[in-house]
């Protein structure tokens, strides 16, 4: 079972009076001790137009990461394709699997916030068949030679050669709970990421579904499951939860404000005590039990994204969980 954290969204908490530039050097900060801490991969998280700064710019926060560490598998948890050229998210992401040194991996999802694709002037219908256009773009411009693909929703040449190459052979990994995404990411990805709102039993029902897809439809190649959960590691787990919650419940809060459109000033007590119930959070020991819940029911080659970033917390708070994870809790799990 592999292991890292994220997802780092600079989100700026009415609460917090850094500037943004400082809350950017965080993320580096943590991203070495991510990379000092021996756990395999960090990711970064995007939305556009929201007043707390939520982090837009992914492939540029990726190449300054990319610069910082040495080993971890670096990518976007995840990109919204339809927003992007995808000729040019191409060559982005091309150039940071070079500085990386064959480290990238690129999650992509049609995205949901409908304001974010008004803005764009992507209409609603075209978020699907982008999504599919872009990634036959890619993997036409990270093969040699000519491009030897028509974009539908780009006008470049087919025989326009896109560079530079990246370093390896960059994973596509598709995100999405519902069946056509989950099926999407089966016949055209190399991974699927399973979001957090989904139970080990769910996650595992949709991992049968994509072997299903992949075995009845003869697709070939390996594909990585990844897993996407909120958590913490402390002394005991009642301190892990103080230490999380005011950074968990305001994430959550701005989601609910992203994808319903409307404000949100509180999350109820039941939908408090409903993510309370769904986060992974406690000792070490206590970890490692949920944890190995996932490993039982989809296998040992599970990637498990511990969502240890929540905004506003404290550096040093964050930096200390990371170091638990690499220390006490990924060898339990080797």
């Amino acid at each position: 079972m592999q292991l890292g954290t994220g997802l780092f969204t600079c989100q700026q908490r009415p609460d917090d009076d850094r500037s943004t530039s400082e809350i950017y050097d965080e993320m580096l900060e943590l991203g070495r001790v991510i990379d000092d801490a021996g756990l395999d991969s960090a990711w970064v998280s995007e939305h556009h137009f929201l007043e707390d700064d939520y982090l837009s710019g992914v492939i540029p926060a990726l190449g300054a990461l990319a610069a910082v560490t040495d080993d971890v598998e670096l990518g976007p948890c995840i990109a919204l394709a339809p927003l992007y050229d995808s000729v040019r998210l191409a060559e982005d992401v091309a150039t940071v699997d070079q500085i990386s040194g064959g480290r990238a991996t690129l999650g992509l999802a049609i995205g949901s916030n409908v304001a974010e694709f008004d803005a764009f002037g992507i209409p609603d219908d075209e978020r699907v068949p982008r999504l599919a256009d872009t990634v036959d773009v890619l993997r036409g411009a990270w093969s040699e030679g000519p491009l030897e693909y028509d974009p539908e929703f780009h006008d470049i040449s087919p025989d326009v050669t896109v560079t530079p190459e990246p370093a390896h052979d960059v994973p596509i990994m598709l995100g999405g709970a519902a069946k056509p995404a989950v099926r999407r990411a089966a016949r055209t990805g190399d991974a699927w990421c399973a979001p957090s709102s989904l139970s080990v039993e769910g996650v595992e029902k949709r991992v049968e579904d994509i072997r299903n897809v992949r075995e009845h439809e003869d697709v070939d190649g390996d594909f990585q499951v990844y897993v996407l959960q909120h958590g913490f590691v402390g002394d005991s787990r009642e301190e892990a939860w103080e230490q999380m919650r005011e950074g968990y419940f305001y994430i959550q809060r701005r989601y609910e404000e992203i994808f319903s459109g409307e404000p949100v000033d509180e999350l109820d007590a039941e939908r408090k005590q409903e993510l309370k119930e769904q986060a992974i959070f406690g000792t070490p020991d206590q970890v490692v039990a949920e944890l190995e819940e996932y490993r039982d029911a989809l296998g040992d080659d599970v990637h498990f994204i511990f969502r240890t970033y929540h905004p506003g917390i404290g550096t040093e708070r964050m930096a200390t969980c990371i170091r638990r994870l690499g220390e006490e809790v990924r060898p339990e799990l080797a």
